[in-house]
């Protein structure tokens, strides 16, 4: 797991049913390509972000494969239709099988 790993979401905390909303996310990670070498001369493992999912009430909403390209602190937004009160819930999966998850709750108002 890569250390000092962040993921931040901005959902808005109300929505009229249909109405298509902005989500912003962020995820604070240095992503290693795997070809630089630390002080001792030893590869530095890869580890980047290689998949972005979001689901709300279990069900798909986007998801993206990210290239070995992608920059440091990987930043997606995206709009959403929300059907329904509920959650949505953010998953970033790294290249060494760490997986990081968010979740927010939109009412509906």
């Amino acid at each position: 797991m890569a250390s000092g790993v962040k993921p931040r979401v901005k959902v808005p905390k109300k929505a009229a049913v249909g109405e298509a909303i902005t989500i912003k996310t962020l995820i604070s990670h240095k992503m290693e390509s795997g070809q630089r070498k630390d002080k001792s001369g030893n590869i530095i493992p890869r580890s980047i972000i290689n998949r972005f999912t979001c689901d709300f009430n279990g069900e798909n909403v986007i998801d993206v494969t990210l290239e070995p390209a992608i920059s440091t602190n990987p930043y997606l937004e995206f709009q959403a239709t929300v059907p329904s009160e509920g959650e949505f819930k953010f998953t970033w999966y790294d290249d060494d099988g760490s997986v990081y998850d968010a979740a927010k709750k939109i009412a509906i108002g």
